[in-house]
């Protein structure tokens, strides 16, 4: 099926490694003019160069502002913008009464105010060209809290009503807003854990992990115009974890 991204623009967030490279993957595959972004310019450019990306821009987005400034770069780069996925890097594991307020205001500015901040930018010239694709990577604890998870439950379930909201505005300017919900993933994070096949399949219905290229590839369909009347919408990728409607 041609998705016809040829020619779209699209700025991935924290797509250096993981589940991130693996969206920017799919839509270089998919002929989408890719601009990457990660913490560190020595990796996300070998990123960049591996999968064939367009170009890549630097920023941390647990700095305040760093949203703003990394997508007018990317931009500026693109020469425009069609399509951002958010996608940023879990919070440290943590129980509520450990959390510092410290550690609520990173999170907070990592997981909420990025995404915000580089919206306020992007979203106007979306607008003006009555297109836009808004995607934003979150997790299955948007829906159904993890053990231990604090920041990330509270955080990433408050996404959920961020992106309604930016649906029912925009829906008539043919921008679409939808969440992807990953859940246990083959990425290095999951690789750290060790996790026997015994512990996996008991966790996990479908008796496996996801493959990052799986989640990369649904949300290049909900990149693409073949998917404009599907908005405002909780997809999960989870191979059967979330017992809920």
């Amino acid at each position: 099926m041609d998705l016809n991204l040829n020619g779209k623009k699209a700025l991935v967030f924290g797509s250096s490694q993981g589940i991130g490279k693996a969206v920017a993957q799919s839509l270089v595959a998919e002929g989408a003019t890719v601009c990457l972004n990660g913490r560190t310019e020595e990796k996300v450019k070998k990123t960049c160069e591996e999968i064939g990306a367009h170009t890549y821009v630097v920023g941390d987005l647990t700095e305040s502002g760093r949203g703003i400034s990394v997508t007018e770069k990317a931009i500026k780069e693109l020469g425009g913008i069609d399509i951002i996925v958010i996608n940023t890097g879990g919070p440290q594991k943590n129980d509520f009464l450990d959390v510092t307020i410290e550690q609520w205001h990173t999170d907070f500015q990592s997981l909420w105010l990025s995404a915000v901040e580089s919206l306020h930018v992007a979203l106007p010239m979306m607008k003006e060209q009555n297109y836009g694709r808004i995607l934003f990577v979150t997790s299955i604890a948007a829906k159904e809290p993890l053990p231990g998870l604090t920041t990330s439950n509270g955080l990433r379930a408050g996404l959920q009503g961020l992106t309604k909201s930016i649906a029912n505005e925009y829906a008539s300017s043919g921008i679409t807003a939808n969440l992807i919900l990953p859940g246990y993933t083959n990425t290095e994070r999951i690789q750290n854990l060790n996790l026997s096949e015994e512990k996996i399949q008991e966790m996990v219905p479908a008796g496996r992990l996801a493959d990052p290229r799986e989640l990369g590839d649904l949300a290049t369909f909900l990149a693409s115009p073949k998917a404009g009347y599907i908005t405002g919408q909780s997809i999960a990728l989870d191979g059967g974890v979330l017992k809920s409607h």
